[in-house]
């Protein structure tokens, strides 16, 4: 019955993989190259680009010039005479801004691009960081549910043989229950393993743009975690290259310009171009009266202020909130210092060969146990070590590649404090 449930629990983990071709294991650098070119957000942030780009391009040119036309019939009545004709008349008028108003709006759509590309840099560089995160911890639980289904499978195997002798006396029938229960304990590792497998999964195949469903293998790469510099340097570095901060002093840079622009835009429009009317008769001759025309609003019940007012206080918004993010960033930093420092000495204690001498020990002993060679406490613990081995040194080495990727993401330096060999 147990070795039924186990072939039953890993057929499960691995019918994903079965529903359709075998697909080809991926390296990090490759999972992240095609997520970066097949995620479906990263063509919202280009749009947000092009639309920026579209509307910097005309922030700076004049207003469209007024053509105005006018017909109507020109009536003349007098004592003596009457006379009726064709009156017409038409302008065209150019509206002329406050100098320095154009190069306001310009300045503002220009820091429109730069927020809009700014917003796809830090998405690519999160997306990026998340998707070797998922990957790696998708590898190494794919290890920890298959040593588990190793051991669970191992234990399954000896219970059978053990049902089918006869038991003579208490210690047969200890040891059976023990190796029952030993066999439902890596059952249980083996599924939570293959839950957190699927959960990554279906995460990396919707960063993808692919159907949840989709087979994916990723290889457990190799990385090297680098000395962080000090807390100051971090601090530094970050305050500069953070991408919300820049992104905060951009919109800062901004508001002082709408701050400006509102200043300017209390001064009125004008609008002046040439004009012409005509006067037709029929008892008298045409009349034509030409001139420049010009006109513009009168400030009685728009003044401005109210506009200007509002734009210093967003201007005042936007630096309370730049500070208030420079704060965060700094609690962050160090944080995430601290704890990158703990999982890269944690890391440091496992050597690259540790699995597999753990699975060497767990193989032999149950081996030698079969023979009568070793005690069943020994197989036992020696299969619950390894297994505990497996899960600790996966959990260490996925923490510390998401603190050195967290950190490098904060301070905004790309392969500063992580290495991933492929």
């Amino acid at each position: 019955m147990l070795m039924k449930l186990t072939v039953t629990l890993l057929t499960l983990l691995t019918l994903p993989v079965l529903a359709e071709d075998k697909p080809q294991p991926l390296t990090l650098t490759q999972l992240v190259g095609r997520t970066l070119a097949a995620n479906p957000e990263i063509r919202f942030y280009e749009a947000e680009i092009a639309s920026a780009k579209a509307a910097g391009s005309a922030a700076g040119r004049p207003s469209n010039p007024e053509l105005s036309l006018e017909v109507g019939q020109n009536r003349l009545k007098g004592t003596e005479s009457r006379s009726n004709g064709l009156a017409f008349a038409a302008s065209l008028a150019q509206p002329i801004e406050w100098p320095g108003r154009l190069g306001l709006r310009k300045a503002i759509a220009n820091r429109d691009i730069a927020l809009a590309e700014l917003g796809l840099e830090r998405f690519r560089f999160h997306l990026a960081s998340r998707v070797r995160v998922l990957g790696y911890t998708l590898a190494a639980q794919q290890e920890v549910a298959a040593a588990a289904g190793e051991v669970a499978a191992r234990y399954a195997a000896l219970r059978e043989v053990m049902v089918q002798r006869e038991a003579a006396g208490i210690a047969p029938q200890l040891e059976s229950v023990t190796v029952e229960a030993a066999t439902l304990v890596a059952e249980s590792r083996a599924a939570t393993a293959g839950v957190t497998v699927q959960k990554a999964l279906l995460e990396l195949n919707q960063l993808m743009g692919r159907r949840a469903d989709t087979p994916l293998i990723v290889k457990r790469d190799a990385f090297t975690l680098k000395t962080a510099p000090s807390l100051d340097s971090l601090l530094g570095t970050a305050m500069k290259n953070h991408y919300d901060l820049r992104i905060r002093r951009a919109e800062l840079e901004q508001q002082g310009f709408k701050v400006e622009l509102a200043k300017n835009e209390r001064y009125p429009t004008f609008t002046v171009g040439p004009f012409v009317e005509v006067q037709n008769t029929r008892s008298l001759d045409d009349q034509t009266v030409a001139g420049i025309g010009i006109s513009f609003p009168l400030p009685f019940w728009k003044s401005g202020k109210a506009e200007v007012t509002s734009a210093e206080a967003r201007q005042v918004q936007a630096q309370a909130t730049l500070s208030s993010a420079q704060r965060e960033v700094e609690r962050q930093v160090t944080e995430s210092a601290l704890l990158f420092k703990t999982q890269q000495s944690r890391s440091a204690v496992w050597k690259g060969d540790a699995i597999a001498k753990f699975s060497e020990a767990a193989a032999l002993a149950d081996r030698h146990y079969r023979i009568g060679a070793v005690p069943m406490s020994t197989f036992v613990e020696l299969q619950d070590k390894y297994l505990e081995a497996v899960e600790s040194i996966s959990e260490a080495q996925s923490q510390a590649l998401e603190a050195a990727l967290a950190l490098e993401e904060l301070t905004g330096a790309p392969a500063s404090l992580v290495t991933i060999k492929n």
